[in-house]
């Protein structure tokens, strides 16, 4: 189930659509934004008919009042795209992710210099759309399958920088930056979500640099990897209290499959301004299952890991770093807590602590 889906209509956003595009996967740029307005703005299409675009009050995916749970499919990688190296065993002692291997600002986000000026918050609703070499200030809106975003740069100051609608599915944002700027975003100055995941459907984020938001990557399923998740921004939400931060989140009740893979992982927030966890796999609206977590780097967090609780199964959590960089036992509390030892398929294996020693679940 989506992470979002159960909250809708807590919040709601205009979504301003000043232009758009279409291009054939792996094709060149179509056409350009046009200046913003209001009213309907075509996009130009690879298909024979363009798709329109309303400017009208849309839902965005509101935030939770409490943690939340994961799940995810594979998809294929972009061409000529390399996984980054495996870096080095749990246990190795690395003394940072950049030095053992793992992603960093270096060699995460878009391998271009040069990028082409867009702007505002744009709805994409043709099928097959690649958007590659924008720099956006602005959030983009997905309401259409196999959707490609890469190379591409996203400043937003909206709930989300790229988020995908239900009924919609084959999202995938590669080598991309997404951010947002702190006191400006719509929930009380702060911005939600990196990513957002409102459908059933898969999304992929790979070797990509995300920054600032509360909840990073609120994805139900999917395939996460090779990702820098890094300088989570607290802020007061609207309702009053700090928004719960999460490199990535998901809530149960999905078994569609999410694989976490070989990602730089941090959450610096302390516990009196937010923090909830690095990786948090909450029940919310299910038993949470069918969950891979492998070789990612991970600090922060009131505990690092929230391990899914009592119900779940099929949960392997194996190779992982879990780094003192913030507190002595990697999150606040802990390094892991809610994990089901005695849950069907429930794999614990090779997980260390930043100097080699072994991370023994509670």
């Amino acid at each position: 189930m989506s992470t979002h889906r159960r909250r809708l209509g807590r919040k709601r956003v205009l979504i301003l659509v000043v232009a758009g595009v279409l291009i054939g996967t792996g094709g060149a740029l179509a056409a350009t934004l046009g200046s913003g307005g209001g009213g309907t703005t075509p996009i130009a299409a690879s298909t024979a008919s363009a798709a329109a675009h309303t400017s009208s009050p849309t839902p965005n995916p509101p935030r939770a009042s409490s943690p939340r749970s994961p799940s995810a499919h594979a998809a294929p990688k972009v061409s000529g795209s390399a996984t980054l190296g495996a870096g080095k065993a749990a246990g190795a002692g690395c003394t940072s992710p950049a030095a053992c291997g793992f992603p960093a600002a270096a060699n995460t986000g878009p391998r271009t210099a040069s990028f082409s000026s867009h702007s505002g918050n744009i709805s994409i609703r043709d099928n097959g759309t690649t958007i590659s070499g924008w720099n956006l200030n602005g959030s983009l809106d997905i309401y259409a399958d196999n959707v490609t975003v890469i190379d591409s740069k996203i400043d937003t100051t909206n709930w989300w920088g790229i988020n995908l609608r239900p009924g919609h599915s084959g999202l995938r944002i590669l080598h991309t930056l997404i951010t947002g700027t702190p006191g400006k975003g719509p929930d009380n100055g702060g911005e939600d979500y990196a990513v957002s995941n409102m459908s059933d459907g898969s999304v992929e984020v790979g070797w990509s640099n995300l920054s600032v938001m509360g909840n990073t990557l609120s994805v139900g399923h999917g395939y996460i990897h090779d990702n820098y998740v890094h300088d989570l921004v607290p802020f007061i939400a609207r309702n009053g209290n700090y928004e719960h931060t999460d490199t990535i989140i998901s809530e149960g009740g999905d078994t569609g499959g999410l694989r976490i893979e070989h990602n730089t992982l941090l959450n610096p927030i302390d516990v009196n301004h937010g923090a909830s966890s690095v990786i948090g796999l909450y029940s919310d609206s299910g038993a949470v299952t069918d969950t891979s977590i492998k070789n990612n780097w991970m600090a922060g967090g009131a505990y690092a890991l929230y391990a899914g609780g009592n119900s779940s199964a099929r949960i392997t959590v194996s190779g992982n770093v879990f780094s003192d960089e913030y507190w002595p036992e990697c999150g606040y509390y802990g390094a892991i807590t809610y994990w089901n030892a005695a849950g069907s398929g429930n794999v614990w294996a090779g997980n260390t602590f930043r100097n080699g020693s072994a991370v023994a679940p509670a």
